[in-house]
């Protein structure tokens, strides 16, 4: 279980599939924010997306600037074969341990 993925790596994951190739660094955090229905610091999602880059679970490409950005170029990330294997592991993990649970659950006093 130590190489499942965290709930906000899945939440960065899930939301570049969400954006297709729309998926753009702000983008991200904003699909991020609904997605959690809280606010995010926008250094954990470049994180998260530097740390799921370095793992081989996202690609990214530079887009050229454009002159709406002063010239700046602007990074585009894709999930890779390798971040689509883990997110479908933790799902069905997920679904594993939540099997013959039913809620809400009985405390016993």
């Amino acid at each position: 279980m130590a190489d499942l993925l965290g709930t906000f790596e899945q939440a960065v994951l899930l939301s570049i599939l969400r954006l297709g190739e729309d998926a753009y660094g702000r983008a991200i955090l904003r699909q991020v924010q609904v997605s959690l229905a809280r606010s995010v610091v926008a250094g954990a999602v470049y994180t998260t997306l530097d740390r799921l880059e370095r793992r081989g679970f996202v690609d990214s490409r530079l887009a050229p600037g454009t002159a709406i950005r002063g010239g700046r170029a602007r990074r585009y990330y894709m999930v890779a074969a390798e971040g689509n294997r883990m997110l479908a592991d933790a799902q069905k993990t997920l679904a594993e341990m939540w099997q013959g649970v039913k809620l809400p659950v009985a405390v016993k006093s």
